[in-house]
């Protein structure tokens, strides 16, 4: 499936895509498509955002996000060089407007409803690997038998929510630039203090502008996301290096005080800095 910004047009008279992206770093400008995509991250780690939230992607994940979801995958080549993710794109009407629509797959209702947040399977994920190791060897028709099966193990599985809020609308692609501009900056300068004038610089609305516009598609401020993302970042952190003190990490991960950055750690992530790391 050929990656543009800001949309993704689907091959033409392709129901179902199986793509494979073998990378250094996966495509990492901020897009979105009209198809479902399940993806088997099979090397690689890094930061996701998936609609209104932020959160890590590492080797064995298996993902669901859904159509016209905006996402960005940021690999982390620090801690993984290479980046290998097998995907399926397909939609609910890809094998005919009623397919999922029939009794027998009825059940699959549940599935279609939950890609609209994006989820990531915690279960099963052994058993969906196998299936998407199948992939590459099978005709288009094995192919479909395979993503339905995969879609069985999911529905069975424990799954988490990707994010919690998508911007029903779909973005155009100055709407997509503009949010993209947002979020790397974001994520570029994390450690750095960030200002409102800045950052409405970079989306070039005024500030009043820009406060009403970020909230309307993520359903939170700028802030409340910029905090989210250092968070993430100081998780890494805590995992990546055992002997790095929490001040140094609470520094690095562009928080004025160690007493602002437990306070807002314990909100995301429910325990403080030092009990996420004992716990891993």
């Amino acid at each position: 499936m050929k990656v543009l910004p800001f949309k993704i047009p689907k091959p033409k008279d392709e129901a179902l895509v199986y793509q494979i992206d073998r990378e250094r770093v996966f495509y990492d400008q901020l897009h979105q498509h009209a198809e479902i995509q399940i993806s088997y991250i099979a090397k690689g780690s890094g930061s996701l955002i998936v609609g209104d939230s932020i959160s890590d992607y590492r080797e064995g994940d298996i993902l669901v996000i859904g159509g016209y979801v905006p996402h960005a995958f940021k690999s982390d080549v620090s801690a993984s060089p290479k980046s290998l993710m097998y995907t399926l794109f397909f939609d609910i009407n890809s094998f005919g407007k009623e397919f999922f629509r029939i009794t027998d797959l009825s059940s699959t209702k549940e599935f279609f409803k939950k890609s609209e947040l994006g989820m990531r399977v915690i279960s099963n994920t052994e058993i969906i690997i196998e299936e998407f190791n199948k992939l590459k060897t099978q005709n288009k028709v094995e192919q479909i038998a395979t993503l339905l099966i995969i879609i069985s193990h999911i529905m069975q599985s424990e799954t988490e929510p990707l994010s919690s809020f998508v911007y029903r609308k779909s973005f155009s692609d100055d709407e997509g630039k503009r949010m993209n501009d947002v979020f790397k900056y974001a994520m570029d300068r994390f450690h750095e203090p960030i200002n409102l004038d800045e950052v409405a610089d970079v989306a070039n609305m005024s500030k009043n502008a820009f406060c009403r516009y970020f909230k309307k598609r993520t359903n939170k401020t700028f802030f409340q996301f910029l905090i989210e993302i250092r968070i993430e970042n100081a998780c890494k952190l805590i995992l990546n290096n055992p002997e790095l003190a929490i001040s140094m990490i609470s520094d690095q991960c562009g928080f004025n005080n160690i007493a602002n950055f437990n306070r807002k750690f314990k909100e995301l992530k429910g325990c403080s800095p030092t009990q996420f790391r004992s716990q891993f």
